[in-house]
């Protein structure tokens, strides 16, 4: 995990970020040996300035999506079964082509894939957000984004991405303990599955009954 044991090394050992340390050294091989490091440091961790989560909806009668910031896009196809909605649209950037996603709102995820052109390849095999994912009335969907997501490396690693984000939305009251919480125990089941699942996204979704097809 790329980047995560220096985080853990600056977050204080009390209040909400003490508590997301503590969660995330139990909850990730070889990080034990770093728990007393934080003791002196009170200070939030580098990142982004804060924000609030962000929410997109998504009109399946429509087929259009819209984005965080009232950016309308064209999908190209829904499908829903009982688990979640999956989602396909163009992506008119140099580096990608096409976007999949599956809303998967029992676990709490957005499961991604990105075609990628060759000349823009990436090391990650699936992109893993944090979210709440609801209906909230028949073809329409809207997801919040909770900050913290995973890039799974198939059959080698993952990567967890965005503490710093959470931590400092959390902070400046963008989010409350509840809700920052539940974001964080969400990530850490998806680790401990992927981990028991030999970092298949895949194999660990089928333990709870999800198959995702793709285009």
């Amino acid at each position: 995990m790329r980047g995560l044991i220096p985080l853990l090394n600056t977050v204080p050992t009390t209040g909400f970020a003490g508590t997301i340390a503590r969660h995330l050294r139990a909850a990730v091989p070889g990080l034990n040996q770093n728990a007393d490091a934080a003791a002196s440091n009170t200070a939030l961790p580098p990142g982004h300035p804060p924000h609030r989560p962000r929410v997109e909806f998504f009109n399946l009668a429509e087929l259009t999506s819209t984005d965080c910031k009232g950016f309308v896009r064209q999908v190209e196809r829904y499908h829903h079964e009982p688990w979640g909605v999956y989602m396909a649209r163009i992506v008119p950037v140099p580096h990608r082509h096409y976007l999949e996603c599956w809303l998967l709102p029992a676990l709490s995820l957005r499961v991604t894939l990105t075609r990628r052109n060759p000349a823009h390849h990436v090391d990650h095999d699936f992109h893993l957000d944090i979210g709440e994912f609801t209906e909230i009335e028949p073809k329409h969907w809207k997801a919040v984004d909770h900050y913290l997501d995973i890039e799974v490396h198939r059959g080698h690693n993952v990567e967890l991405l965005g503490v710093d984000e959470l931590l400092a939305a959390h902070a400046a009251g963008l989010v409350d303990t509840t809700q920052a919480h539940r974001a964080f125990e969400c990530a850490t089941a998806a680790l401990d599955g992927l981990a028991a699942n030999d970092h298949c996204v895949e194999d660990w979704l089928a333990t709870h009954g999800i198959t995702l097809t793709w285009m």
